[in-house]
């Protein structure tokens, strides 16, 4: 047993949790749950407000992932936390005319039922905040989805790291996950400096700003300057694909923005800056996100999925 395994400290009841005395769900949750725990030199756990899930779609499960959420719902997995799901491979109803074969609806159908008797809201969204699900800041959370973890923390000001589908699940089954990376004072303060210097005036500006810092910072903490959102009449919907491009991009799990975000201006919030970054041109993130095309033949809209004044915008 190395170091880090001997530092995490689990209560009493964790302990029994991870015995088995609650069954044997929850011991096969406790069991992940603690070996991320060790993996990432946590001290100990924290319980968790909410949950959300992805890995949904059966293209991505297959069969071995549907038996997977079988067996856990059949040991008595249940949901003691708000949990909400990401999307499915498919409309629940509409999957008929657009294509989609029985047989893959059928085991599609299948997972969706296993979530929901884990006691899991089919709500079958990216955008969890939307429907209810929207944490205040300080809340500990175990959200996977990168453009929701994103948005958490960031503007909302909760607290998750950015949580694989059965890590999710196990946190929803236990109620608690590893005190670990962005559930950690030091780990939310900025590690990169961003200077916006050019103009930011629509949503695909702001997603070419987002492709270049994800990529630039790579997984870090970017702070940005001299970003007006002045033209937004809804910030917080902009500011949910900012998070996205950096997400896609970098593996970006929390930004903040000088004068906007809630943290920007907590103390010590630029004392671990280790790279700084002058955005003069937005040039070459539109040539990461477009490619050559001669004609369009489909628009996908909503990803992440929009908000209800988002669709209004698009109706209009």
């Amino acid at each position: 047993m190395n170091a880090k395994e001997q530092e995490l400290k689990l209560s009493p009841e964790e302990k029994a949790m991870l015995a088995g005395e609650a069954g044997p769900a929850i011991r096969k949750a406790m069991e992940i749950i603690v070996a991320l725990g060790k993996i990432y030199g946590a001290a100990d756990l924290v319980p968790v407000q909410s949950v959300q899930v992805a890995g949904v779609s059966y293209k991505n499960l297959g069969d071995a992932g549907l038996e997977f959420l079988r067996n856990w719902a059949e040991q008595g997995a249940r949901a003691v936390v708000r949990t909400t799901l990401n999307p499915a491979g498919m409309d629940m109803l509409r999957w008929a005319e657009h294509g989609i074969p029985r047989s893959f609806a059928q085991p599609q159908q299948a997972v969706v039922d296993a979530f929901s008797q884990m006691g899991i809201e089919l709500t079958l969204t990216c955008t969890p905040y939307y429907v209810g699900n929207r944490p205040a800041a300080g809340d500990h959370l175990a959200w996977s989805e990168s453009s929701a973890v994103s948005f958490a923390n960031s503007i909302l000001g909760a607290r998750t790291n950015r949580e694989g589908g059965p890590s999710a699940l196990a946190a929803a089954f236990a109620g608690r996950t590893a005190r670990y990376g962005l559930h950690l004072d030091e780990n939310r303060r900025a590690t990169h400096l961003v200077d916006v210097r050019c103009a930011i005036q629509s949503l695909a500006d702001l997603g070419a700003l987002g492709a270049i810092v994800g990529k630039w910072t790579q997984g870090g903490v970017p702070y940005f300057r001299h970003l007006s959102l002045d033209w937004a009449t809804r910030p917080e919907d902009v500011l949910k694909s900012l998070g996205a491009a950096m997400a896609a991009s970098g593996a970006v799990g929390l930004y903040h923005i000088e004068g906007v975000t809630p943290e920007a201006g907590r103390s010590g919030a630029l004392e671990q800056i280790r790279d700084r970054l002058t955005v003069d041109s937005l040039d070459a993130g539109y040539e990461m996100l477009n490619g050559p095309m001669d004609q369009i033949d489909f628009v996908s809209l909503g990803c992440p999925h929009t908000s209800l004044d988002e669709l209004r915008e698009i109706a209009s």
